[in-house]
């Protein structure tokens, strides 16, 4: 598959198969979020991933949506302020970073046959209490990973002219 054809391919799902996820595939993702550019190279990022039952329903409270609770993993993406690079008019790069390494994710996982979706409407600090993170760290996103149990949306995007201009 070319690349254009994976980001046609992925899309945000909302109904997952009760089927583990294997944890190769994970790592190859994981591999690939490794590799992700970031200002300055500060990678200033951590990635939580929840499997475990008893954390899925603590992450469950952070995002009350029933179909969030059909996925059987989820990788919470963290920003680490004390390690973000800061513009010198004071632009900080940690959320832009993050999610440059979170679309690597979402993009590597549709390459494994996985589906994904970006959650940011969430319960932050509910978050940060439940999984014991600083106030330094910030939980930024919320990936629920896994099978599909629908298909492919079309996706509605603005025309070319209206985005390029030059």
């Amino acid at each position: 598959m070319n690349f254009l054809e994976l980001t046609k391919s992925r899309y945000s799902c909302r109904s997952y198969q009760q089927k583990d996820v294997e944890q190769e595939k994970l790592d190859y993702i994981m591999e690939c979020v490794r590799m992700a550019p970031s200002a300055v190279n500060r990678q200033p990022w951590l990635f939580r991933i929840v499997r475990d039952e008893e954390e899925r329903r603590l992450l469950a409270e952070c995002y009350n949506r029933e179909w969030f609770t059909t996925a059987p993993a989820y990788i919470i993406a963290c920003v680490l302020h004390r390690e973000e690079w800061v513009r010198s008019d004071g632009k900080a790069h940690g959320n832009i970073d993050v999610a440059i390494a979170v679309e690597h994710l979402c993009l590597a996982a549709t390459e494994q046959g996985l589906a994904t979706c970006w959650v940011c409407n969430f319960d932050t600090q509910k978050c940060r209490d439940a999984f014991g993170m600083s106030e330094d760290v910030e939980p930024a996103v919320l990936i629920p990973i896994g099978y599909a149990a629908d298909s492919v949306k079309e996706k509605a995007r603005k025309p070319m002219e209206e985005i390029v201009k030059g």
